[in-house]
């Protein structure tokens, strides 16, 4: 145990910092500070020695000189048990300082801001915090270093239990996290200042990702894997990993990959839309005027599957759509969360009477067109843009001698933009705006279009096909003419297509080519 007879405390976040200084001067602590911390704790009658008072030199260059000092790093440096250092600081009148509390200016919160110019960020870049935080966590062995507010209850704590004295554990595990934190914040520097020369640019040269654990979780997939969530540190858009829980259980591995499927997929569209996930794939999707009909819509697709879902809106949730979530779910369909922007009072008091049930609030949905999509394979990550193409009616090429009808085309531009969501080999069958069968992550195209046709049953006649990527043989065309599907829509593209398209002729199918493929994988 070492006791601390002087603490140094220049803090930007004073959060929760009185309550810490109090405790520090009814041990006895002498107390450096300066600038505004150094007023805060005056305030709160607090006795502190300005760093300029204990130095003998001036804060200067407009607040950009404050603590680095001889007198300031040797008393952090020096080795205690070393004399040559304990007879150094003698000589040069530097007293030991035990003790460091300081955290940093808000660059990532500055340079957050879009409209941030380069100058304000550059004067929201910390020098003489960093550097301390630094020679403070290198001296871990005499010198305690506290960087975030939520360390001081824990400091508190066991300064009043040991007489104002803390443990070598706690010394380490501080200058641990000092040293996460230091080096996180020069990344977001880097991150920004090397995203300057690269706005214009696809892909940056250096990819430097910064995400610090949120929460432990259960287990992984699996029980026998173990798991962690890790979250960037700000929000782009709303999404699933800075949303809000307002109810139910600890999400799951698999609650955080489904629900972001799920939110994905509905943020995709703008009018009122509901899917229902399992397994990170739609088992169905609609749109509806009325939010609740949409969630209906979907459900219809593939009740049996819907047993154990998520559920997404795009939409605030009102109490006529809980109602109708409960009456489901006292029929017998168990939906493990719910995700939306919000949700009426009415309604969560509704739906929160499940009280296992996750449900979880984002925010208005909207769009970063600008982010990347990233997959790990080993000791590498893929990147790639989002799969974001806008598809209009003069991009559609007809290719069957019947046109489509306009409720088809209506029909087809729906069941495109849904199908983009399915996992490879992916074939939707849609009925107006909802879908009626969905086969998914298949070897064989023709395999996704047998189970597609299957889950729809007698919905197939008349519903429309949206294929993910071309149609190597005919053979999946005739499953869905047989079944009495009158129009379909895929990149085409094949050297099968003459084929294709005379199986399409066949059935007096409409078909039309998009020239734009969306695997998913």
């Amino acid at each position: 145990m070492k006791k601390i007879k002087r603490a140094l405390i220049s803090t930007y976040d004073k959060t929760n910092l009185v309550e810490l200084g109090k405790i520090l001067a009814d041990f006895k602590v002498e107390i450096l500070s300066t600038g505004g911390t150094a007023r805060c704790l005056r305030e709160a009658g607090i006795d502190i020695q300005e760093i300029s008072d204990y130095t003998g030199f001036p804060e200067m260059l407009d607040g950009r000189l404050k603590t680095l000092h001889p007198k300031i790093h040797g008393g952090l440096l020096a080795l205690r048990e070393n004399s040559s250092h304990v007879d150094q600081t003698k000589e040069h009148e530097i007293q030991m300082i035990d003790m460091v509390i300081c955290n940093l200016y808000p660059f990532e919160a500055t340079v957050s801001n879009p409209e941030v110019e380069l100058a304000d960020a550059i004067e929201n870049i910390d020098i003489g915090g960093p550097t301390m935080i630094r020679s403070a966590a290198k001296n871990y062995q005499d010198v305690a270093v506290l960087t975030s507010p939520q360390q001081y209850t824990s400091v508190i704590v066991e300064l009043t239990e040991n007489d104002g004295c803390l443990s070598s554990k706690s010394r380490f595990d501080f200058a641990k996290a000092a040293f996460t934190h230091t080096a996180l914040y020069d990344k977001a520097i880097s991150n920004y200042l090397n995203g300057l020369d690269q706005k214009n640019v696809d892909m940056p040269e250096v990819l430097d990702l910064q995400y610090k654990k949120w929460q432990d979780l259960r287990y992984g997939e699996n029980p026998h894997q173990s798991a962690s969530f890790y979250r960037a540190s700000s929000p782009s858009v709303p999404c699933v990993a800075w949303s809000k829980q307002l109810n139910g259980q600890p999400l799951s591995y698999n609650n955080l990959l489904d629900l972001e499927a799920a939110l994905e997929i509905v943020r995709d569209f703008s009018d009122p839309t509901c899917v229902v996930i399992k397994h990170n794939n739609p088992c169905g999707l609609a749109t509806h005027v009325d939010l609740g009909q949409a969630f209906l819509g979907a459900l219809d697709c593939d009740r049996v599957s819907a047993f154990g879902s998520i559920v997404g809106f795009n939409k605030e949730v009102d109490l006529n759509t809980a109602n109708l979530l409960r009456e489901e779910a006292k029929s017998g369909i168990k939906i493990e969360a719910i995700i939306a922007p919000d949700f009426t009072s009415e309604a969560l008091k509704q739906l929160s009477r499940v009280k296992t049930r996750r449900i979880l609030a984002t925010g208005e949905l909207e769009h970063d067109e600008s982010a990347l999509h990233f997959r790990h394979i080993t000791n590498g990550i893929l990147v790639q843009g989002l799969d974001s193409h806008y598809l209009s009616e003069k991009d559609l090429q007809v290719a069957t001698r019947r046109k489509p009808t306009e409720n088809e085309i209506r029909s087809l531009f729906f069941s495109w933009k849904a199908c983009k969501h399915v996992k490879s080999n992916a074939i939707l069958l849609a009925q107006n705006t909802k879908t009626v069968g969905i086969g998914a992550g298949q070897m064989s195209r023709v395999d996704s279009s047998i189970i597609a046709v299957r889950k729809a049953g007698d919905r197939a006649k008349g519903a429309v096909l949206a294929s993910d990527a071309f149609f190597p043989f005919p053979d999946g065309v005739e499953t869905a003419g047989k079944a009495g599907i009158t129009a379909i829509i895929q990149p085409g593209g094949s050297v099968g297509d003459d084929e294709v398209i005379e199986m399409a002729n066949k059935y007096d199918m409409a078909m039309v080519f998009t020239g734009v493929r969306h695997f998913k994988h």
